[in-house]
């Protein structure tokens, strides 16, 4: 696993275990950066990185947000 790789984990795991605020937002600013990196490893290196790291990471985002709203 790349640095990047663990760091985003690492701030994952921080949004999971952290109180809210602090929690909620960190989970969106890290799911952001993996739709980033996804984003960018679709247009450099492979369109198929576009479903398997952006894909479930926009989902990801979007039950956060969902969750949040509810």
């Amino acid at each position: 696993m790349t640095v990047l790789a663990q760091i985003l984990a690492a701030g994952l795991v921080w949004g999971l275990i952290a109180a809210d605020p602090v929690g909620f937002q960190a989970k969106v600013f890290f799911l952001a950066c993996v739709i980033i990196a996804g984003l960018y490893g679709a247009r450099r290196v492979s369109s198929r990185i576009l479903f398997i790291q952006a894909g479930p990471a926009v989902l990801a985002l979007a039950a956060v947000l969902l969750s949040r709203s509810g």
